[in-house]
């Protein structure tokens, strides 16, 4: 069986492909799937760039999608043939987050899904949207989830919310699209000319340059006549969390799930307070959270942008096109 894990070295140049034993028929309550293609997160970036000794030997990628090919004793959700997608959180089923770890999360806590087949529990996976092919499926365990918790099920978005997103990355091109086809206004933000554009196509009711427009929470405020937007997907972290609260509203909805401008800042908590913000960070979702997001894609017709698609073989090239900051959208692996 074909796979990459992280060798001894770490990093980018230290991945290597290995072939790996078969893990032969699923026991009671597993599945077998072949796994078709996985997507690029930021996680994932951290985790193989990381040189930490514990992922050494660790068959990174959080994401994964494919074809069941046999069920254990006791399976009734999935029968062989059936197209899956795999669970961020594996153990978190329903109900509130239950993990403030990484510790069962694939790629990570455990192997991940660089590798041809997995047997798994059923519960690891849920089906993938109807007509996904299995690179569009893979975009949704990480990326395509987070911005559905973070604008539907925390947020609790509806028809005439307005919603700002920062960046062009997997979750915030998600956000976009979310957010049109539940009848949202959007305000995108980027330092390239050529992202707007293609966010404009998208849907992107009005865009911002925030290296032209460095004091980007407050353009915003304007164009919102004062008021500021209903819900903020917030990626930066504290480089750019104090624009976001001037451009949110009084009462609404911050939603922080990424750390691209570092780990610890100051926050000016007193703006906060004024404005009665929530502020909340979140990681990705539960099970059932991404059930109600595959009948949501269903339901809208959405469907993931792709930049680029890379074999497994590339996947360090492909690490490396992440880290360049030139991709609009997910980039995938495809097997």
């Amino acid at each position: 069986m074909n796979a990459v894990r992280i060798g001894a070295a770490g990093g980018l140049d230290g991945l290597e492909r290995v072939d790996l034993p078969d893990p032969g028929a699923p026991g009671p309550g597993d599945i077998r799937v072949r796994i078709h293609a996985s997507s690029l997160n930021y996680h994932d970036y951290g985790v193989v760039r990381s040189g930490d000794p514990k992922f050494r030997g660790r068959i990174p990628m959080s994401d994964g999608a494919g074809v069941v090919e046999a069920v254990g004793e006791g399976v009734t959700e999935f029968a062989a043939g059936d197209a899956v997608v795999s669970c961020f959180f594996p153990l978190w089923l329903d109900g509130p987050a239950t993990t403030g770890d990484f510790a069962t999360v694939p790629g990570d806590g455990v192997d991940g899904y660089a590798r041809e087949i997995v047997v798994r529990p059923a519960t690891w996976f849920t089906r993938a949207p109807q007509r996904y092919s299995h690179a569009q499926a893979a975009t949704l365990t990480t990326a395509g989830l987070t911005a559905w918790r973070a604008l539907v099920a925390d947020g609790g978005l509806k028809a005439g919310d307005s919603v700002l997103t920062l960046g062009t990355g997997g979750v915030s091109i998600f956000a976009l699209q979310i957010a049109k086809a539940m009848g949202a206004t959007v305000i995108a933000t980027s330092s390239s000319e050529a992202k707007l554009e293609k966010a404009k196509a998208l849907g992107a009711d009005h865009t911002i340059n925030y290296k032209a427009e460095p004091n980007w929470g407050e353009a915003v405020r304007r164009w919102t006549g004062g008021r500021g937007v209903d819900h903020v997907v917030e990626v930066g972290g504290p480089g750019t969390l104090p624009q976001s609260i001037t451009a949110v509203r009084n009462g609404g909805h911050i939603s922080l799930i990424g750390v691209l401008t570092g780990r610890g800042g100051e926050v000016p908590t007193a703006a906060m307070m004024v404005k009665q913000v929530r502020l909340q960070g979140l990681v990705v979702g539960s099970r059932r959270q991404q059930q109600d997001f595959v009948r949501g894609l269903e339901a809208t017709g959405i469907e993931p942008v792709i930049d680029r698609s890379f074999g497994l073989d590339a996947l360090a090239e492909a690490f490396r096109h992440e880290e360049s900051g030139a991709h609009f959208g997910k980039i995938c692996v495809e097997f």
